[in-house]
């Protein structure tokens, strides 16, 4: 061992000694009494929160862009000028052309999976050009997310919270020389500011003036429990596989009381008008029933969720996704 590595520790252990010298006399002045004392603490602990929730050199993107030509690798490289020092990843660049409501559900299944700090950058922008507004949403569990407000924020300012809603002032937050462009802001508008957040080189506050906190809402039919029975929505296919996923979480599912095995009568809505009524055993897992026949179980999500062993239900009955679709689940009372 090099006596360098014998003084390091010691070197910042009297640094922190000689920094607690200054800060303390600084909060507490020459009085320290318990009273000042804990006001010191409560200082650092809410330093440590402020740090929890800044800014950590990510940036998650999603679009409908799709990966065929250059527009993803354009906005990840205005990023990269930002600063080269950042982690970028992607949610999905394939969700549906002009699908507002997918952009919505995909960044409500993903962000709870990423550290306080992350910045996400959603660009399903039909709108772009137009009065819309672009904003950041700061979130209360500390994420932020860069978007067009059309929507795109319905699920998750009702899950996550809002903590804050910021419009971006594109007089300083727009890339340098772009404003004769005025169809892609997710490269000159979104993935700079984005990136600028995630970098440290502005703060959230400096992102532009603050807007009420509420954002603009796609209608969709909250899980509810109703009687005998739980109402939900279906906000996304399972699409690999064509299973039905909907917004009904285990535990309010659980209020029925279920057994494995019970049979589970399921009704499908579109626009109000019931398109599937049926019923399948509740199981754990797919393979617990005979290929081709329909089961309800638990998907990953922890969500209520009907299936096809080794088929595809979506394809078979002819059920899609969105606000538009709802379900209603109820225990079979013949078994």
């Amino acid at each position: 061992m090099s006596a360098g590595q014998v003084i390091c520790p010691a070197f910042f252990y009297l640094r922190s000694l000689a920094f607690l010298n200054w800060i303390i006399p600084l909060i507490c002045g020459n009085d320290i009494t318990m009273k000042n004392l804990t006001r010191f603490i409560l200082f650092f602990l809410l330093l440590s929160a402020q740090t929890l929730f800044a800014q950590n050199k990510i940036v998650v993107y999603q679009s409908d862009f799709g990966l065929k030509d250059g527009a993803v690798s354009e906005m990840k490289g205005v990023a990269m000028e930002v600063s080269p020092d950042l982690k970028l990843f992607d949610i999905t660049h394939e969700i549906p052309a002009y699908n507002i409501w997918d952009a919505a559900y995909r960044l409500e299944q993903t962000i709870k999976y990423w550290p306080a700090g992350t910045v996400f950058v959603s660009v399903v922008d039909p709108g772009v050009g137009t009065a819309r507004k672009s904003v950041v949403l700061k979130t209360k569990t500390g994420h932020f997310i860069v978007s067009p407000d059309n929507g795109t924020l319905t699920l998750i300012a009702q899950s996550s919270g809002i903590a804050e809603l910021r419009e971006i002032d594109e007089s300083v937050n727009r890339r340098p020389d772009s404003k004769r462009s005025n169809t892609f802001h997710g490269r000159d508008v979104y993935s700079y500011t984005g990136a600028r957040l995630a970098a440290g080189v502005i703060t959230f506050e400096q992102v532009g003036p603050v807007l009420p906190p509420s954002v603009v809402s796609i209608p969709f039919q909250d899980a509810v429990l109703a009687g005998k029975s739980i109402k939900g929505d279906i906000p996304a296919l399972d699409v690999q596989y064509g299973n039905i996923w909907t917004n009904i979480p285990d535990t309010l599912f659980n209020q029925l009381k279920p057994q494995y095995g019970r049979m589970v009568h399921v009704k499908i809505y579109h626009n109000k008008e019931q398109v599937y009524s049926g019923d399948m055993p509740y199981i754990r897992t797919f393979g617990d029933v005979p290929d081709g026949k329909p089961l309800a179980y638990i998907n990953s999500l922890l969500q209520v969720s009907f299936a096809l062993n080794m088929g595809d239900f979506a394809k078979t009955y002819h059920i899609a996704h969105g606000g538009d679709w709802s379900v209603e689940v109820s225990l079979n009372s013949t078994n």
